[in-house]
């Protein structure tokens, strides 16, 4: 009776190990599973930005002259997907940042259009334009998904 009750152990055991370890792989690949691609309209098909690039375009730095970045707007699901990514920071800090900026007349932020069909719309006609959209919208030709 007590080996039958050291192999019931045993089995469970190796049961909860097996799940754990499925649950762990999962987690994982769902932490490199983009929420979102970062698309952009260039001549230049083999434009290539790092993340610090789009951040800095975001965010008004020295790119941000030569792009034209597109934000949905505030609370969208994909915003905060992407603030956290890649600006790394929470929409009230960004918030405050830009107010800052605005009033010290540096910059203004990134244009808001309200939709993801909206903002592929916008880009194809806007050389230069850059956003981020869903993952499985279908990019047309003359967009350069540039992330990941």
């Amino acid at each position: 009776m007590r080996n039958l009750t050291t192999l019931h152990f045993i089995k469970i055991t190796l049961l909860i190990l097996l799940y754990h370890s499925f649950l762990v792989t999962q987690t994982q690949a769902e932490e490199y599973k983009s929420d979102f691609i970062v698309v952009i309209n260039s001549q230049d098909k083999d434009q290539d930005l790092s993340k610090q690039q789009i951040r800095n375009i975001f965010m008004g730095g020295a790119l941000s002259n030569k792009y034209k970045a597109i934000n949905l707007p505030s609370g969208n699901q994909l915003r905060i997907e992407f603030n956290t990514k890649i600006v790394g920071l929470t929409e009230s800090r960004i918030q405050a940042y830009w107010a800052q900026m605005k009033f010290t007349g540096r910059s203004k932020p990134p244009m808001e259009l309200n939709s993801p069909q909206e903002t592929l719309k916008y880009l194809e006609k806007t050389e230069g334009a850059i956003a981020y959209l869903p993952p499985d919208i279908l990019i047309p030709d003359n967009l350069t998904v540039i992330y990941p």
